[in-house]
């Protein structure tokens, strides 16, 4: 494959392969963070969520990348609790529906499912930027993504402008006071803390770029 191949469900096996194996790696950074200002057990739930995914892919290989994601959110939804497991299944189950049956995903369709994960989080959990929640890194990654579509950019490219946006969209909510979410709750002790959410949604979507560029 090139940086301008299509993605296939290869590509997304992997990305929740790796998705898997990063949430367990920082398991507990995550659940630390989420302890400052949360009630502690996003790295816990997540990690339960991206293992019960592994068990799923390991019964049965999704044929498309939007199989795959439906795997993931029907997976996640029914395993997670908390907030992550509404929050990410929605994510993943817009993104399916964007996608359809589609055996390939191009730059623009990438940057379309990034765009319906963002807004499936958005109308489950009622946040926008600045709330301090896991918005403030699928935002700029959505606009990251559809910037470099729109230039021409390949599927890699893509995806690796938005894990880059992502990961600066999470050091963002250091500063902020959080307006959603059980951290809404300490209002101005919450800042100088990095929202979880923002975090391990920079970390998936760094795992999305690595798979792309390990297929090209």
């Amino acid at each position: 494959m090139t940086d301008n191949a299509a993605l296939d469900a290869a590509w997304a096996i992997d990305w929740l392969r790796r998705s898997a194996a990063v949430v367990a790696e920082n398991r507990v950074h995550l659940i630390e963070l989420d302890r400052a200002i949360g009630d502690g057990d996003h790295g816990e739930n997540l990690d339960r969520g991206f293992s019960a995914i592994l068990e799923k892919l390991d019964a049965e290989l999704p044929a498309t990348p939007g199989a795959a994601f439906k795997l993931a959110a029907m997976t996640l939804m029914s395993k997670v609790g908390g907030a992550a497991g509404p929050l990410y299944g929605t994510a993943y189950l817009r993104a399916a529906t964007a996608v359809g049956d589609a055996a390939t995903l191009d730059s623009a369709t990438l940057a379309t499912a990034l765009a319906a994960a963002r807004d499936g989080v958005v109308a489950r959990g009622k946040a926008a930027v600045g709330d301090k929640t896991m918005i403030d890194a699928w935002t700029p990654a959505v606009d990251a993504a559809a910037s470099a579509a729109a230039d021409g950019a390949g599927p890699v490219a893509v995806l690796a402008a938005a894990a880059t946006a992502a990961e600066a969209g999470a050091v963002s909510t250091d500063p902020l006071v959080a307006h959603k979410g059980r951290a809404s709750y300490l209002g101005e002790r919450a800042i100088g803390h990095r929202d979880p959410g923002a975090v391990s949604s920079a970390m998936i979507l760094r795992a999305a770029a690595q798979a792309a560029e390990a297929s090209s």
